[in-house]
């Protein structure tokens, strides 16, 4: 990712082997690529593979990379995120970028955000709040509880109370704000950031090759081993 001023960039650049992730040159092209979407804006994929990066677009750049490294590279998406001047990014690489986040806090400062942010790579959030997950998400959930109490045997109304427990720890697994906070497990991430004098506002979590293939690697112990 690139961060400019109130701008900000994550670009996901798949190359076929980590080898090649590791190579200056491949490091290079994805830095300009995320550079020349964050001074452009495009809205979508299809227009960042429009926009030129040194006399020629996107596309062409990146399928020339591909033939002089020798292996195919492809843009696999992208997110620019604007901020206002009273709010503050965070961001963190992981594994040389196996894993980026970017942060948006309201108040706080850098390092703040940047915690968030290491909070995201290690414990996965797929949301900031409860109010993002879909409702279809929630009432699925509830239904699978539900089901759980009364093959339990629980009678209907302690069942009731049952999912309910259920989807609150789920909420915490979940959405960031909620999640125990990684370096004090006493308090969770929204309380974190209240004492510090923010909220947090957006999170952008890339992992490479996410959604594409089952991955065993293990980022959370990895992440934490980092910040112990």
């Amino acid at each position: 990712f690139v961060i400019d001023g109130n701008k900000a960039a994550l670009v996901e650049v798949n190359s076929e082997t980590d080898f090649v992730a590791k190579n200056a040159e491949f490091q290079e092209l994805v830095n300009n690529v995320a550079k020349t979407i964050v001074t452009n804006e495009p809205a979508d994929l299809d227009s960042a593979l429009k926009i030129e990066l040194d006399g020629k677009d996107l596309a062409t750049a990146i399928a020339e990379k591909s033939g002089k490294i020798g292996e195919k590279l492809s843009l696999r998406r992208i997110e620019v995120v604007t901020k206002t001047d009273s709010e503050t990014f965070g961001s963190y690489l992981h594994m040389g970028g196996k894993i980026a986040v970017l942060t948006v806090l309201e108040g706080a400062n850098v390092e703040v955000a940047k915690d968030v942010a290491m909070q995201a790579a290690a414990m996965k959030p797929e949301y900031v709040t409860e109010d993002e997950i879909p409702e279809e998400r929630i009432e699925r959930e509830r239904n699978i509880f539900k089901e759980q109490a009364i093959n339990e045997g629980k009678p209907a109304e302690i069942a009731e109370k049952m999912v309910e427990g259920r989807i609150k720890k789920f909420f915490k697994e979940i959405c960031l704000v909620h999640q125990a906070f990684i370096k004090d497990g006493d308090i969770d991430v929204a309380t974190y950031v209240k004492n510090n004098g923010g909220k947090v506002e957006k999170m952008i979590r890339f992992e490479v090759g996410e959604g594409m293939e089952k991955r065993n690697d293990n980022f959370a112990e990895e992440v934490m081993n980092q910040i112990k």
